[in-house]
């Protein structure tokens, strides 16, 4: 379950959490892991058969992203504390930037930190495994890895192009 982190208290109830988020134009859910997803979710790396096969036991919510939303496709990223100069990869992501396209993530496993400038504050939502966000296009966002620095999370796209990052001047903190 997801948890908003604002400079005016935390939000931990799913209600809250879903309301605050929705008037920040942030989709969220809790959709619970598959059971037959664990057998790979609790492997730190996976062969790319075994990424495919991780894929399939969620294939339910690809169609029904692909229907309502028009999904063309999606992958599995994959990152753990081993993944070769892992710190340089993520530093592309840690500072506040936008896409041309939403940022659609459905996390199987691992957590890690999404921050915004929300209509009337910065905040940040820590999502963690069962958890999909859609950060909608041209809204500014950073993201980090919590100090576990793993997550396997399904990226849903319309048009990768749109995924280039954008970067913008402005902190990728809480503090102004």
């Amino acid at each position: 379950m997801a948890t908003v982190i604002k400079k005016s208290g935390n939000l931990t109830k799913e209600d809250e959490v879903k309301e605050f988020l929705t008037k920040n134009g942030i989709d969220y859910e809790h959709w619970e892991v598959p059971q037959e997803a664990l057998v790979y979710t609790k492997k730190e790396t996976l062969s790319d058969k075994e990424k495919e096969e991780l894929l399939q036991t969620v294939n339910h919510r690809f169609l029904e992203l692909q229907k309502k939303f028009g999904y063309q496709t999606r992958d599995l990223v994959v990152l753990h504390p081993n993944v070769p100069n892992i710190d340089e990869m993520l530093a592309k992501f840690d500072k506040v930037h936008y896409h041309t396209d939403e940022e659609v993530r459905y996390i199987l496993d691992g957590s890690g930190y999404f921050g915004f400038i929300g209509k009337n504050e910065k905040f940040l939502v820590h999502v963690t495994e069962s958890d999909f966000i859609s950060v909608p296009r041209n809204t500014n966002h950073w993201f980090y890895l919590d100090d576990r620095k793993r997550i396997k999370a399904v990226r849903y796209f319309t048009d990768t192009a749109g995924w280039v990052p954008n970067y913008v001047d402005q902190k990728a903190s809480l503090e102004d």
